[in-house]
């Protein structure tokens, strides 16, 4: 049954969050140091959690947590290098009630890391995968841990393509690339639910909207624009309205149970149609074998 919750696309992250007690718990919020990231972490603070800010700019998440108040703690994390990754999983200590993967790059130039691998697939999709399979252990020690995985309605542009990844081979599109990252978020989440569900972790992916934020620093305003034309949305989201899917899908007791999911306007998506505004998922980003194969390719990527 798809899951419809009383929210919308114009609902912010402060108005899913009313009343909910989140005194206790403990969050981590990666790139929470500006935009929608940074609206998560205050309103998850503002609630009464103990916030983590894992950021790649240190100065900058020194400010964010002033803004903040609270509990807020900030440690580095650059999800493009492995090392930082996992110098941050070896930092954390305790159980984790909820895991907020923000943080992402969006249609640079193509650049690779050391190890050959596409900017974008490595950041969005393999420094996540290492963070979230790295704390596993500490997320299953709070039964209802939940995990939000930011995808994208990019995810229409490319499926993960299995044999040319890293662009080695085929000519190298930004947004295209930038979508084959997004679908392997969607897919992540389908693949650690099935996983995981055990243990008690619910696992889900969402789309925040289009927002005027630094992940777009490598648009043109023409080229934004045409984005948000195509999710016929033309005005776009404010970042309060952009964090709601995520806070709501972290925090809230609607969502109890559920997991492996893909949630857009604060509510389980549909499969995207063929035509119209772009919106919703393709079939492969759900999809449990694709979800499967990813996670067995990307052990292999990293040597785990």
């Amino acid at each position: 049954m798809t899951v419809k919750t009383p929210f919308g696309a114009d609902s912010t992250a402060s108005e899913v969050i009313e009343g909910i007690d989140l005194g206790g718990k403990r969050a981590i919020v990666t790139g929470a140091n500006s935009g929608i990231g940074l609206e998560t972490a205050r309103v998850l603070a503002d609630a009464g959690a103990e916030v983590m800010l894992a950021v790649r700019d240190v100065d900058a998440g020194i400010r964010a947590a002033e803004e903040i108040g609270g509990k807020v703690a900030i440690a580095h994390l650059d999800l493009s290098d492995q090392t930082s990754v996992r110098d941050f999983v070896a930092g954390w200590a305790g159980p984790l009630d909820i895991l907020v993967n923000n943080a992402g790059i969006s249609a640079p130039p193509l650049t690779r890391t050391p190890e050959g691998w596409e900017l974008q697939f490595a950041t969005n999709h393999l420094g996540h995968f290492t963070l979230t399979t790295g704390l596993h252990e500490a997320l299953a020690m709070r039964p209802g841990a939940r995990v939000v995985v930011l995808s994208s309605v990019a995810n229409l542009r490319s499926p993960v393509v299995f044999d040319d990844i890293n662009y080695l081979r085929r000519e190298y599109d930004p947004m295209e690339a930038y979508g084959q990252s997004k679908t392997a978020n969607a897919l992540f989440a389908v693949g650690a639910a099935g996983r995981w569900a055990g243990d008690g972790i619910m696992v889900n992916a969402v789309m925040p909207g289009v927002i005027r934020t630094r992940i777009q620093r490598y648009f043109t305003e023409e080229g934004f624009q045409n984005l948000l034309d195509n999710t016929g949305r033309p005005a776009g989201k404010t970042i309060p309205q952009g964090a709601a899917t995520s806070v709501l899908v972290a925090t809230s007791p609607l969502l109890d149970g559920v997991t492996g999911r893909y949630f857009e306007d604060c509510n389980e998506a549909e499969p995207y149609p063929g035509t119209g505004p772009r919106r919703g998922y393709a079939p492969y980003a759900v999809d449990p074998e694709l979800a499967m194969r990813l996670w067995y390719v990307s052990q292999e990527m990293l040597g785990t």
